[in-house]
This record gives structure tokens, sequence and C-alpha cells, in this order.
């Protein structure tokens, strides 16, 4: 039976998960390079390495290799994000010119929270829950004074201080089956997801938009919606482990009160994404993993929509609406471990991906600029006694730029810039 310690922390838990409405990270594009602290601490590496009760969010079937646990942990995310433009504006009729400079966002720090916990039902079955979260499209532009606004306006789009913050949390339960006397597995996952979004200061588009009245600054919108994850993961040679999954499209409900932004009427679903990846124990101490992930963001018109041609032969909020147009994108992912002894294990990875935005794309992502390329990853276990342990993983991603032509003043360039910082810390108890 599951004992009533169990349910106590869980419930602790879950409390302090929904206590913290900040859950904001964008890496790769806006998914998390990583899920856990021993997977963030190897770039994200963790397909055919599962460590933790937060495998489901890579892999489901590795639940069946982490036994009992709980893992209670909680991210400081740092990303600096800020645009400059460049250039003489144009100020003919039916352009949109931004004034020169260089102007840095605000909000630069975020609690991400992620919980973890598996129980074995029997040798061969294990159930679990991950809660945890993505997101990221955070942005903060305080309005400063803008030569080239009409009378009264102000900030980056001349409706005064601008921005988005999208947050999204997950709420993954779990099945894993092993068999051939535990050297595979298979899982399945369904996700149960929700969104919340705000966006300020883009009223200067409401000429481009089908429903002006829920444009911009309409306060937190909440989205809803599910999915699902299904993953299998074998030990293909001893001590040479080979993993996949394959996570679905996540259909959400519709920002309602931002119908007017959003192509298709609000519609921002969570598109699918692949992960494929191999471990190697190379000695009794060290193990190495590589993962492959694909993202596709070409799914979803509201963000892989064009601004040009979309934005002139549609409005904003219709299906065939102006969006971010972002590409999809392919992440390669390596990790090492080294067991030192009983208390302590040591971590290390690097990640290489695909940003989404191409140039042709600044103008809207200023307000979302997730182009990074580079992580760079490290981070320990150490043991406190038979049940517990504390974890650390950092994660530094180096600054990246996109610079690119202002599509609707093109004697300007705007070049869209961030790098970012977190820190990791997790307590696991195991049973």
């Amino acid at each position: 039976m599951i004992s009533l310690e169990r349910y106590y922390l869980l419930g602790i838990a879950i409390a302090a998960l929904i206590g913290l409405p900040d859950v904001s990270e964008a890496t790769n594009g806006y998914f998390a390079h990583g899920y856990g602290a021993r997977g963030k601490a190897l770039a994200g590496a963790a397909t055919a390495l599962p460590q933790d009760a937060i495998a489901a969010a890579v892999n489901p079937a590795g639940m069946a290799l982490v036994g009992d646990r709980l893992d209670l942990e909680v991210e400081v995310f740092s990303p600096r994000r800020e645009y400059t433009v460049k250039g003489e504006p144009s100020m003919t009729p039916g352009s949109f010119p931004l004034n020169p400079g260089t102007v840095e966002s605000d909000s630069e720090y975020f609690a991400v929270p992620t919980i973890g916990w598996s129980y074995q039902l029997d040798n061969r079955q294990t159930i679990g829950v991950a809660l945890y979260g993505n997101g990221g499209m955070n942005t903060d532009y305080v309005a400063t004074p803008n030569p080239l606004c009409p009378p009264g306006g102000s900030g980056t789009y001349c409706a005064g201080t601008a921005g988005v913050d999208l947050a999204q949390g997950f709420i993954v339960p779990s099945y894993a089956y092993s068999f051939l006397d535990g050297r595979a597995s298979v899982g399945i996952a369904p996700i149960f997801a929700i969104q919340r979004f705000k966006a300020r200061g883009l009223n200067a588009f409401a000429p481009f938009s089908s429903d002006p009245g829920h444009l911009s600054n309409q306060g937190y919108d909440y989205s809803f919606g599910g999915g699902v994850r299904v993953g299998a993961l074998v030990e293909a040679l001893p001590g040479l482990r080979l993993g996949a999954s394959y996570k679905s499209r996540i259909f959400m409900t519709r920002f309602e009160d931002y119908a007017g932004l959003f192509a298709e009427q609000g519609d921002f679903d969570i598109p699918e994404s692949f992960n494929f990846g191999i471990a190697w124990d190379v000695t009794d101490q060290i193990t190495t993993a590589f993962d492959v992930e694909h993202i596709r963001y070409s799914q979803v018109n509201s963000k892989a929509n064009p601004m040009l041609p979309n934005l002139l032969t549609a409005r904003l909020g219709d299906d065939g609406g102006a969006g971010f147009g972002w590409d999809d994108i392919t992440v390669l992912k390596f990790g090492t471990q080294w067991k030192q002894n009983a208390l302590w294990t040591w971590r290390a990875g690097v990640s290489y991906g695909e940003q989404p935005i191409p140039d042709s794309e600044v103008l809207f992502n200023i307000l979302a600029p997730g182009v990074q390329t580079w992580h760079l990853t490290t981070g320990f276990s150490r043991a406190l006694g038979k049940d517990d342990e504390l974890s650390f993983a950092f994660m530094y991603s180096p600054s990246n730029t996109v610079s690119g032509t202002n599509p609707l003043s093109p004697k300007q360039t705007i070049g869209l810039e961030m790098d970012q910082l977190s820190f990791q810390l997790a307590w696991s108890r195991r049973f």
C-alpha cells in the first residue's frame, strides 16, 4: 500500500506548485532544455537515462527504472533580453518604424517549480505523476519617450509598456511496464496542460486586427488542453540503452481575450515533438548520453504564420493572420556523469539547437526573442543518507543575436539578443 507519508509529502508538493504562479522558461524556442535537475545538468540528455520521477516529462518508459521516490525541485531562471534598432525610420504612409536605440526587457528572474512522484505496483508496473512548466515568451519593455509616436504615444509600439507573458504548466500521470527481465520497458503519459497569457502595448496594431477589442491589454487569460506522450526504452547490450519518445500536439482551448491577436481566433496549441536517445555505461562510474529532440513549431499557425505577407492579406486573429513566423527546430544534446563514490555524483553537458526565428520575423519577435542555440550545463548530486539526496544544476546559455530588416520600415534593422542563466536545486526521497 502507499503510505500516508507519501500522500502527505505529495500533497505538500502540489500545493507548493500551485502557489508559484511564474512558470516561465525559454531555451529551445520556449521548450525547456531539460527536465529535472539531473537531466538539466546533462543538458537534457535523458531519453535513455532516467534518474528520477520526472522521467515521464521526457520518456515515460523510464519510470520503470526509477523506483519509489519523490522529487521536489525549484529553479531560478534568469533570461536577459534586449532589442536594438539601427537605421533611419521611414515615415511614409503604412510604415511602422521603431525608435533607434537599444531597449532592455525588465522581469529577469523567475521561479520554476518541478515535482515528480513514482510508485512501483509490482516488479513490472510503475505509476507516477510529474508536474512541471514551460513558457518563456515573457518580455516587459517599459514605456519611454518615443519621438516617432503620435502625441501621447510612447514605448516600443507607441502604445505604452509593451510585452507578453506566457506560462505553461503540465500535470502528467504516467504508467510504465517493463519486460524481458527488466531490460525493456514502454510507457504512456497523458498530458493535462494549462496556459496563462497576457499582452500589452500592442494597440497600435489595431488597424490590422480582426477584433481590436481583444488584441492587447486584456489582462491574463487562461487556456486548457491535453495530449499524450509515449515512449520506449531498451538495453540493447549490457550497459547500452536506447530510448525514444513522442509527444503529441497538445490541443488547447482558445485565448478568447486575445482572439484579435493570435491566428485562428486566439488558438495557441502546443506543438508535437520527438526525442531519441542513447546512454552508455563506459565504466561502472562513468555514463555518457546523447539525445536528439525535434520540435514542430510549424504545426501551429499562431506561431508559424509569417508576418508578411500575412499582415497585409489577412487580419490578426484570422486563420491566416500574421504570427511569429517560427520554424521547426532540432536540438542535439550530450551529457556525461561520474559517480565518484556512494556520496557524490558529478554531471556536465552541452547542447546545440537551431533557433526558430528567421531574420525576416524580427519585428513581432521583439515580444518573444527565443533565439538561444548553445546551452552549457553542470551539476551534482549529494547523498544525505540512505533515502535522501540533494541535487544541483546550473545552466548558462551564451548571448545570441538574430538581426533582420524591419519589414514595415525597410531602412531599419532590428537585432534580438538574449543570454540566460539558471540554478536548480532538488531534494529527493526514496521509499
